[in-house]
């Protein structure tokens, strides 16, 4: 954690470290991490309203929690920009890091693969590596996902390749 800024060192200090290593292959141990994962989340989400910077909703959209569906958000010129969030879990998670996709903006930067899956792999793949199995979902987002949209969306935004929701609202009313 050296060269992180105090805020980023504390936040990822606060969130609840993984002990079970095990993926959607392996039953009822992948049971127990699902149930690690959500207490994870349920923590950071907490950390995260309680500081005022609520800034996603996410759900395992099918039951065995392979498939994960929501919302992340970005505030920029005081106007939030909301996008879909989705990924699935890898089958050799958690040496794999989930692939975060924001389909809504897929070919908009070069920071992102097809099907709108954001570019991790210099940055964020090898902290991911170092740290597995003691990270999970919830680390993806705080050191993948939240670093990912501070630094792409003003650029988007300013680049006129994202607009506002009421911007495009207006603009289609003309």
């Amino acid at each position: 954690m050296e060269g992180w800024d105090p805020s980023t060192k504390s936040t990822l200090t606060r969130i609840p470290l993984l002990t079970t290593t095990a993926g959607p292959r392996d039953g009822d141990a992948w049971k127990q991490r699902l149930k690690e994962e959500y207490k994870s989340l349920i923590a950071y989400t907490q950390m995260n309203k309680s500081n005022d910077n609520d800034w996603f909703r996410i759900s395992a959209s099918n039951p065995e929690g392979t498939r994960w569906t929501g919302k992340c958000w970005y505030v920029h010129n005081l106007l939030k920009y909301e996008f879909d969030l989705q990924f699935d879990i890898p089958v050799t998670y958690p040496a794999t890091a989930p692939e975060l996709e924001l389909p809504e903006i897929d070919g908009k930067t070069q920071k992102m693969y097809r099907g709108g899956k954001i570019c991790l792999t210099v940055h964020f793949k090898p902290l991911w590596a170092k740290n597995c199995p003691r990270f999970g979902i919830a680390h993806a987002l705080c050191l993948g996902l939240a670093p990912w949209l501070a630094a792409e969306i003003p650029i988007l935004v300013d680049s006129g390749m994202i607009k506002h929701k009421d911007d495009a609202a207006s603009s289609a009313e003309s």
